[in-house]
């Protein structure tokens, strides 16, 4: 018998720790410190993404895992002109379509896609159209129209050579017709084997496959294959499915399936395709769902859908691969002492937090001085601020703390400012301009601090003495603009003044320039991080408070995860590593309803490892 050694091309070795690269794959190895053979093993698995910014359904779904566009949808009217696209890590606001459009059709990549089809989403127009988009990853020209009006239909293929197969066509009937694309116009091919709507699709023009789908509400289990003329009937799926156009991804001998339609309820379940038969995937859907998306059979992509009554905004990504990825997420964690919204102490840690001042309510007589501090897992009583203060500025760490502003109990701004050391608070110099609702950044001997009530471009540089005057920023935010890193690198974001709530903002010690504008509208959300690496968490804006999250990479916004409990006037700290925000936290603030909260959260950001798995020896 052949030595593992002669097989392998390797020696079983002797490691104090675990190997920790993709070259581990197939390897055997003894882990010495916990006596254990250990080897790394292929998984197959979903995990959450980053939630779209807005929740839809019926989205035109192109490209990779990594490089997505979802174009269109429903609920109508609303968002289909809505265009967002996914980097791997979240999603950011893209051109929007020149039309409203919903169940669409799709082909391509995020630089040379397509968007075909659908139903015209405008006002009491539920029609079929013929349409087709082309998109360069920044704009939108009119290709040819089809030859059929359809919507509900799937596609595969290039920008330059694609098919359109099956749907809906106008609001009557589906069909069996299919045409291809020649990156100019359309053509009449041979009809599919089977009329229906909702089908799935992976491949190529040339080696395409059509799956699932319904006549038109019964979802059915058909499988067919197409070889640039004719289509053929292939091995069933094992689960019949309704499924979101363009839900699937991979080639002909190499596809996967994921989510739909069961008749009557949603499925979770995912299946791949090795060119004969389909076989079920242990790898399921947190959340089942009809789910357009696309991809590959080893790194596919759900975006949004609909879990009857709601349409969704979440993204969980399929891997295949020898590395098992952990999205980023909100946990709860522990509660503070009491419900407040509207104090000051974001710029710490999430294991070194000062959260003072703010609004307990009702009235003036519910702005209060008390704080606590969190160490990583319990609240400890601090010493009182040196006024009841709401809309306080603050930072830390909870031994280095500095607040200054806000409004006092006597209906009145101030320029109050205070320094904390870690046990008491101590007056400092004032302010020059008196104001409540601006954030700081830096440290407690070099603050930054903008944009307030009653000086909405104003900036204020703090040297553990003296304010001094800065740099106006170039738009009015007014209260409750956001913000992250130093004196000499700093970030603003958000705010209240119309218009400007979604603008981003860079301070280079002298001068400022505008950076990308964040995907949503908000203020007074979660905030902090460096200038090339920052989060904006929750929020309020028009039409209200809701717990969305961005992370800002120094060149764009991209969506992350949801908070579990919407809110805004909350703070906290943030913690940044090399590639991102790794942690934040969100404590109190004001919920939906005008509720004051004590709940605290803390944001983990997305991680990866080896999938090391210990080999059992009987």
């Amino acid at each position: 018998m052949s030595e593992y050694k002669n097989i392998i091309g390797k020696g079983i070795r002797f490691l104090s720790s675990n190997l920790d690269n993709d070259q581990a794959e197939g390897q055997i190895w003894y882990n010495s410190t916990d006596q254990v053979f250990r080897n790394v093993l292929t998984a197959s698995a979903w995990s959450a993404g980053a939630n779209l910014a807005t929740a839809r359904n019926g989205i035109a779904s192109f490209g990779i895992q990594t490089s997505n566009v979802a174009a269109g949808g429903s609920p109508y009217p609303g968002v289909g002109t809505l265009v967002e696209e996914y980097n791997g890590t979240g999603w950011s606001n893209g051109t929007a379509l020149p039309g409203n459009t919903g169940m669409g059709g799709a082909a391509g990549t995020e630089t040379a896609g397509l968007v075909f089809g659908g139903i015209d989403a405008n006002p009491g127009n539920t029609n079929s159209i013929n349409s087709t988009r082309e998109y360069d990853g920044s704009s939108w020209t009119s290709g040819g129209n089809m030859g059929n009006e359809r919507s509900q239909t799937s596609g595969f293929g290039t920008q330059t050579a694609a098919v359109v197969a099956a749907g809906f066509l106008s609001t009557t009937a589906t069909t069996a017709n299919s045409e291809s694309y020649d990156g100019t116009s359309w053509s009449e091919g041979n009809n599919a084997n089977n009329a229906r709507r909702n089908t799935g699709a992976a491949g190529i023009s040339t080696a395409g496959i059509m799956f699932g789908g319904g006549p038109p509400a019964v979802p059915n289990n058909h499988s067919e294959e197409y070889n640039g003329t004719s289509w053929s009937e292939g091995n069933d799926l094992n689960t019949a499915r309704l499924m979101s156009q363009q839900t699937g991804g991979g080639t002909q001998t190499d596809a996967i399936a994921f989510g739909g339609n069961i008749d009557p309820p949603v499925t979770n379940s995912t299946e791949n395709y090795d060119g004969t038969s389909w076989t079920t995937n242990s790898a399921t859907l947190a959340t089942a769902r009809a789910a357009p998306g696309c991809g590959t059979s080893t790194a596919a992509i759900a975006v949004g859908g609909r879990v009857p009554p709601n349409n969704q905004s979440l993204t969980e990504e399929y891997n295949k691969s020898v590395t098992v990825i952990t999205g980023a997420a909100w946990a709860s964690i522990a509660n503070f002492p009491d419900s407040r919204a509207y104090s000051g102490g974001s710029g710490g840690t999430p294991t070194s937090t000062l959260v003072f001042g703010g609004y307990t309510g009702p009235g003036l007589g519910g702005f209060v001085s008390s704080g606590a501090e969190f160490d990583g897992s319990s609240w400890t009583a601090t010493g009182d601020y040196v006024i009841d203060v709401v809309g306080v500025a603050g930072l830390g760490p909870v031994t280095a703390g500095l607040g200054c502003g806000g409004y006092q109990d006597n209906a009145t701004n101030v320029t109050t400012c205070a320094e904390y050391d870690g046990s008491s608070w101590t007056s400092s110099n004032s302010a020059n301009v008196a104001g409540q609702g601006a954030k700081m950044a830096g440290t407690q001997t070099a603050g930054s601090m903008g944009n307030r009530s009653g000086d909405t471009d104003g900036h204020e540089q703090y040297n553990g003495t003296n304010w001094t005057a800065a740099a106006n920023t170039p738009d009015a935010k007014g209260a409750g603009s956001m913000m992250a890193g130093t004196q000499t690198a700093l970030l603003m974001y958000g705010g209240e003044a119309s218009g400007e709530r979604n603008k981003t903002e860079l301070f280079d010690g002298s001068s400022w320039t505008s950076g990308s504008n964040m995907n949503l509208d908000r203020r007074q959300g979660s905030h902090g991080g460096t200038q090339t690496y920052a989060i904006a968490g929750g929020g309020d804006s028009n039409p209200g408070i809701f717990g969305n999250t961005e992370t800002w990479n120094g060149t764009s916004w991209v969506s992350s995860a949801s908070m579990g409990t919407a809110r805004f006037y909350q703070v906290g700290g943030t913690s940044v590593g090399p590639s991102g925000v790794t942690s934040n936290i969100a404590a109190t603030g004001r919920t939906p309803g005008s509720t004051h909260s004590n709940n605290c959260e803390e944001f983990t950001g997305e991680t990866s490892a080896l999938n090391v798995k210990n080999i059992t020896i009987s």
